[in-house]
């Protein structure tokens, strides 16, 4: 579930044959680039094969970050990718990334790519010479990880990974190793950790109660899975999920599809609930939404999709994280707090 058109409608409810010559490895186990290891940023053991990703000389890596919450990733790390893919529409105001990450780009533009159906120009990304591209939190599509890296030495998924359902720790360890970063990577996801187990330890009354996170898109309804951020922070914090959600089956990866006459899934000792289309009135105001009793009763934290907390909630990077987590877990507490034992 994701607010764009791959999140949009997904979330709601939301390439291995590469080119020597583009200095990448083949989708065999073993990254073939003629070079040494001393000449490798890293080598990436991905869905398709291994993937060397060769130093330039005398000047910066340059990246592009084309995978789901990606950009943040590298920026996390201290590297600022020369496009962006631009999921949630933030714009190149805020440089294709969320508002607490755009600082992080100081004087530096990079080309913001929009999001039109999911589709990837090929052409612009060649035009702007990459040395890497990071497509991590993605479709694994392997015919589109293929015409990448005939362009430049490309990063997926590790093996197993379902599409778009990577996880934020995952998604920070395969950056940051494709960065040769990797201990400043373990280091943000520990920091991240961290702040998770301190707002845990500060609310013990939400261990052992039920949480959905839950959204409307289009004529459905939705409800996110392991993997995906929404229901991962939840569950971290100590949340449960009710086995209504599982029961629904893994119809988008990282997304449960929710269907009207089964609206009841949604309902839990405490629902988040989030529109993608939609206005906040809109979606306070759907009959369906509001018959369920968790809404009846208040226990309902409803994100405005124009606001911070839904937008930092859905991207799910380690610089998206703390602001979810100061911004969401007061509300949580609130909910809580009417559940009735």
């Amino acid at each position: 579930m994701r607010h764009s058109t791959r999140g949009p409608a997904a979330v709601a409810i939301l390439a291995a044959v590469c080119l020597i010559a583009a200095g990448c490895s083949s989708s065999s186990d073993q990254p073939r680039t003629g070079k040494g290891s001393n000449d490798l940023v890293s080598s990436v053991d991905t869905m398709f094969g291994t993937v060397a990703v060769p130093k330039p000389k005398g000047r910066n890596l340059r990246v592009v970050a084309l995978g789901w919450s990606d950009a943040e990733t590298a920026l996390a790390l201290g590297v600022k990718p020369v496009a962006v893919y631009d999921w949630l529409g933030f714009g190149e105001k805020a440089k294709g990334v969320g508002p607490w990450a755009t600082q992080l780009f100081g004087s530096e533009t990079p080309v913001v790519m929009k999001n039109v159906n999911q589709s990837i120009n090929y052409e612009q990304i060649q035009s702007l010479k990459p040395d890497l591209i990071l497509n991590v939190n993605s479709a694994g599509d392997k015919k589109q990880f293929e015409r990448l890296s005939s362009i430049a030495p490309t990063v997926y998924a590790p093996k197993g990974a379902n599409p778009y359902g990577l996880g934020w720790r995952a998604e920070t360890s395969t950056v940051s190793k494709a960065l040769g970063k990797d201990d400043e990577g373990a280091a943000l996801v520990d920091g991240i950790d961290a702040q998770i187990a301190a707002a845990k330890t500060a609310h013990p009354e939400f261990a052992g109660l039920t949480a959905v996170a839950g959204a409307k898109a289009g004529d459905a309804y939705g409800a996110t899975l392991p993997g995906d951020p929404r229901w991962d922070l939840l569950s971290s914090l100590g949340f449960e999920q009710p086995a209504a959600i599982p029961a629904l089956g893994r119809q988008m990866s990282f997304s449960a599809v929710v269907p009207a006459e089964k609206i009841t899934a949604l309902d839990a000792d405490v629902t988040v609930l989030f529109a993608i289309g939609f206005t906040l009135d809109q979606l306070k105001s759907d009959p369906l939404v509001r018959s369920l009793p968790v809404v009846e009763d208040g226990r309902a934290v409803f994100l405005d999709p124009t606001g911070d907390i839904a937008t930092a909630f859905s991207v799910g990077s380690v610089l998206s994280l703390p602001v979810a987590l100061q911004k969401l877990v007061p509300l949580l507490a609130d909910a809580a707090a009417k559940v009735k034992r």
